[in-house]
């Protein structure tokens, strides 16, 4: 299989649309309906949960669970607090980047639909000369044109309303996509890749496949650790991003040596089971698959906790794509790594056993 040929038109016009709607952490349906219409073709069946973890399914009635997963959400806001003069407060729903807000466009989603809004910011002008206040979550503000509090109100905006960011999916220098949410909806696009390539190459797995995109990881592993108890897997290989620390004011000593465009990163921590990292690094070199290397302390910060440490114990492990500028509208990663991290799971899959138990005491 050519790493070339792995992204269609199709699966890029998928992409783009799945990037571009917003799916916040506890409001990811939309997004998932359009996952799971696109994910139709390539699977036998589909679970969905109470707080709306989609789960396509190869070979449901098989014992032995592989589960392949990304998360489905995205960082957002919530109105918090409206003014008398109509000005609305906001808190986090997720780690919001408190700093990139002044200025930012952002859409309001109400029962009426959305109300379009901006995060206000005083004029450089009239700001301290001495010692200039910076952006925090307490004052940030978000201007909807509107005079008073009863004006918002009747524009159906209430506390509680969800707030993302309008910005699109866009292509640059022809191999780099960007947009925010790619933390981690690309996730989710690259496992759906997957059962895309298993379905078009006629590949009959000895085992279930259950390809997962969990809600609300934003807020800690919430939608990994529901479903992991009802799917009760053997395995799970994970995918999530980490950072490009290559980029300026990054510290690799402590945030370890990854750039976008050199491969997936297989990820070390205690929650990574040994034997299974290894398949994933035999398979690598045997497919001639560039990859990088990073160490987690105590947690590797991703859905693989949750499956890792579920039912009794889960193997699993992290397969990343190295991404710049988390956490901001204008998130990067390489084509070249979206196609080598389907592949990388891909073939993966091709060699994993069944009834494999990754035991140490074999």
């Amino acid at each position: 299989m050519s790493t070339k040929s792995i992204l269609n038109k199709s699966s890029l016009e998928f992409l783009e649309n799945y990037l571009n709607n917003a799916s916040p952490t506890g409001y990811e349906s939309n997004g998932q309906k359009l996952w799971m219409d696109y994910l139709k073709p390539y699977v036998d069946t589909f679970i969905t949960d109470t707080y709306g973890t989609a789960v396509g399914i190869i070979n449901p009635d098989a014992q032995y669970k592989v589960v392949i997963e990304g998360h489905a959400d995205e960082i957002s806001w919530y109105v918090n607090y409206i003014t008398d003069d109509g000005l609305i407060y906001v808190i986090r729903n997720g780690g919001s980047d408190h700093q990139i807000a002044p200025s930012k466009r952002v859409n309001i989603h109400t029962k009426n639909g959305i109300v379009k809004g901006v995060f206000g910011w005083p004029a450089i002008h009239t700001r301290n000369r001495g010692k200039e206040e910076v952006a925090k979550v307490d004052n940030l503000f978000i201007d909807i044109g509107c005079e008073t509090k009863d004006q918002v109100d009747k524009m159906g905006v209430h506390v509680g309303c969800v707030i993302t960011y309008p910005d699109e999916f866009m292509i640059l220098n022809e191999n780099k996509f960007v947009c925010r949410a790619i933390d981690n909806r690309m996730g989710g696009f690259m496992i759906a890749e997957v059962a895309r390539l298993l379905h078009e190459n006629k590949i009959k797995l000895p085992f279930g496949l259950y390809i997962t995109n969990s809600v609300q990881e934003e807020v800690g592993l919430r939608g990994a650790e529901m479903i992991t108890k009802t799917i009760k897997p053997n395995v799970a290989i994970v995918t999530d991003v980490c950072h490009d620390s290559t980029t300026p004011m990054i510290e690799k000593k402590i945030e370890g040596d990854t750039k976008i465009g050199k491969g997936p990163v297989v990820t070390y921590a205690p929650a990574v089971q040994n034997n299974l990292r290894e398949l994933i690094l035999e398979t690598a070199f045997a497919k001639e698959i560039p990859f990088q290397r990073l160490a987690s302390s105590r947690v590797t910060g991703t859905d693989t906790d949750a499956f890792a440490y579920s039912n009794g114990g889960v193997a699993s492990a992290l397969i990343s794509l190295p991404l710049r500028y988390m956490h901001t509208t204008v998130e990067m990663v390489h084509r070249d790594d979206v196609e080598n991290v389907i592949k990388l799971i891909y073939e993966t899959l091709l060699k994993l056993e069944n009834e494999e138990t990754f035991s140490y005491f074999k």
